[in-house]
């Protein structure tokens, strides 16, 4: 009886509310829903965001063999890649990313390209014809024998078709892939030959048949490379031999093995001194570029790298190259070596003559305050890329200047940590590493020699953030709009994390449970929901309202004061104070009233003031009328209407 005596008083309670905001589009009962997760923890993905005890990723093992010609601008090459299948299936055929094919005037990105103006990752007015030309597939087997491979190749994948079965659990295939490429000018900003007037940088990425990763999560995740997207790669350890004319340097992802070999001895020497230096020391200047003796006297010279736990490599070589380099101090006492590299065009700019200090100071703050940078060296190239990261190695604009230097120097370092250290899938998922590194950008900018470039806080009401008129982060970058990628892949996500650490969590609690999510996924493959649990686990909070409105859905804020009132209608007996939610996302609330008399403070208000509710009632201990109240007077959350935020007494 109790129960049915309370139907109407709750029915006319919803219905006086509904009446006095029938503008809200506010539904707290869909914010806030605990239907959240789409499944159980498992044996190999726990509940808690950590990898389960029976968590697996496969790995693929890297030994090649690499020319470079310039007088073609090609590029070949024999990779041996030793695989492993650490799953629970066995496999009887490999997926191969050939992203190089990107650049073939058939491929389906090509086709995607826009018919008119320009896009960062192509032009449909090119009458480049690129792509790769694959001489040889050869299966290896454990005497060393070779046969041939049956495969295909169907735009940017190779599927490698096996007449036996790789077993489960630590079973291995060796096979050898023999190619060449002609590097394009211009390759979606990620790859390309840059002329200057002492001779062309070339900026060598997605430059071998790459595994795709086979996972618990899709099997094997073999989308095509469109360009937008970037990439999901295995973990392993890289060997690498790269052959380029005598005069040219080589910068590349990795330790250098042989440095006796390609350097003079005076460069030996200063490469030496800067392992050993905290300033920037010169190994090869301004005037040894054109200087024949600044090189050994040989026809070419074999550059010899290893990197090791590392999802790709990449290189740069020029004989047009300037190069420097310091110390990088990492923790346990570990020490590496930051290097730059580029042309006389960018020396001159005021800008590159402090990268290395960039990279090392990046490297430095990053490896203290998420997780200690895994390689020896780090090393920034003046290319035409604007900003490009792979491990162990960056491309930069050579015409950067001063701030823009440090900051894309700091965007593309902050790289290492996501996606190369917490291996994210970049194919789907491009917030969980553009996201996440704007977001430490943030941070570091302020950390950088006392804030020497920090910018002031600028406001985040944009509102093509949010609201019907963007699509959600939960997108893959080729299914978006290009217009959209920076709002969606970079400023939304990053302000979002930035948002909950200093306005929802806290510093402590966010950074204890970021720094805890990047240390269990360290080299393994995190989905979204991993980073979600890890977040809430390590925070103690339930946050699937904040994941449902900022990333999988692209909800509007839109909080208003609506009334003020007095107790007995007497100020003198504190205020009464009424503020709606109108638009679907919910926020706390932070509350600055001022009195007649001039008198300041401020109220927060939890989100779960919103749990059930569109319009919420607060009082004020104030013993004198009020003259204004303003919600959020920081302007730190993303409300869309700022004029309905302010009451001002008329």
């Amino acid at each position: 009886m109790k129960k049915l005596l309370l139907l109407p008083v709750l029915f006319l309670a919803t219905t006086i509310v509904s009446a006095q905001d029938s503008t809200s589009r506010f539904d707290p009962f869909k914010l806030f829903s605990p239907l959240f997760y789409t499944y159980n923890g498992n044996e190999y993905r726990a509940a808690s965001g950590e990898p389960g005890a029976a968590y697996w990723q496969n790995r693929a093992d890297y030994q090649i063999d690499v020319k470079l010609d310039d007088t073609k601008s090609e590029v070949s090459g024999l990779v041996t890649i030793d695989y492993s299948n650490n799953s629970p299936q066995s496999l009887n055929f490999l997926w191969l990313q050939l992203d190089q094919n990107l650049f073939a005037k058939n491929s389906r990105g090509q086709a995607k390209m826009p018919a008119t103006g320009r896009s960062r990752y192509g032009d449909a007015k090119s009458t480049f014809d690129g792509g790769y030309k694959i001489k040889s597939v050869k299966l290896v087997n454990a005497a060393g024998k070779e046969t041939n491979a049956s495969y295909i190749i169907d735009d940017t994948r190779m599927q490698i078709r096996l007449a036996e079965n790789i077993a489960a659990h630590k079973g291995k295939l060796k096979f050898k892939i023999e190619y060449s490429y002609t590097v394009p000018q211009y390759g979606a900003d990620r790859t390309g030959i840059l002329a200057t007037k002492n001779g062309d940088v070339y900026a060598i990425a997605q430059w071998y048949p790459r595994m795709c990763v086979y996972d618990d999560v899709r099997g094997w995740n073999s989308d095509p490379y469109l360009g937008a997207s970037e990439f999901y790669l295995e973990y392993g350890d890289f060997k690498v031999n790269i052959t380029v004319p005598a005069n040219m340097i080589v910068g590349a992802s990795g330790e250098l093995l042989n440095p006796q070999e390609v350097m003079t001895a005076a460069q030996l020497q200063q490469y030496n001194k800067a392992k050993q230096s905290d300033a920037t020391v010169i190994i090869r200047s301004a005037a040894d570029i054109t200087n024949a003796a600044s090189r050994p006297a040989k026809t070419s010279l074999t550059w010899k790298y290893l990197i090791k736990s590392s999802r790709d490599f990449a290189w740069a070589a020029s004989k047009a190259f300037i190069w420097d380099a310091a110390r990088m101090n990492l923790p346990d006492g570990k020490k590496g070596l930051a290097m730059s590299l580029y042309p006389v065009e960018s020396d001159g700019n005021d800008a590159w003559g402090r990268s290395t200090e960039y990279t090392k100071t990046t490297i430095e703050y990053y490896s203290g305050k998420w997780f200690p940078y895994p390689y020896y060296s780090a090393v920034n190239v003046a290319t035409n890329i604007g900003g490009m990261e792979y491990p162990g190695i960056v491309f930069c604009g050579y015409g950067a200047k001063k701030a823009g230097l440090w900051g894309v120097t700091d965007h593309e370092f902050g790289h290492i940590w996501y996606p190369m250290i917490v291996g994210s899938n970049e194919r789907r998922y491009g917030w969980m590493d553009e996201g996440f590194n704007t977001f430490i950008n943030g941070l570091s900018e302020i950390n950088f020699n006392k804030g020497e470039y920090a910018s002031a806080a600028a406001s985040q009401h944009q509102r093509r953030m949010y609201g019907d008129q963007v699509e959600p982060m939960f997108n893959t970058p080729d299914a978006m709009k290009e217009v959209n990628i920076g709002t969606l892949l970079y400023s939304k996500p990053g302000y979002a994390l930035g948002l909950l650490r200093d306005e929802i969590l806290g510093a402590d609690r966010f950074d204890y449970a970021f720094k805890k999510y990047t240390h269990d996924w360290a080299f393994k493959h995190p989905t979204p929901w991993d980073f979600f649990r890890a977040m809430e686990n390590g925070a103690g909070e339930d946050l699937a309202w904040f994941w449902r409105g900022m990333f999988i859905e692209s909800y509007e804020l839109d909080q208003a004061v609506t009334k003020v009132e007095y107790n007995k209608n007497d100020p003198k007996e504190g205020a009464l104070i009424t503020i709606e939610n109108l638009g679907r996302m919910a926020m706390p609330v932070v509350v600055e009233y001022t009195t007649v008399s001039g008198k300041t403070a401020r109220k927060k208000l939890p989100v779960e003031i919103w749990h059930a509710k569109k319009l919420w009632r607060f009082a004020l201990s104030t013993t004198e009328e009020i003259q204004k109240i303003v919600i959020d007077p920081d302007k730190v959350f993303p409300d869309m209407k700022s004029a309905n935020n302010t009451w001002t007494k008329q």
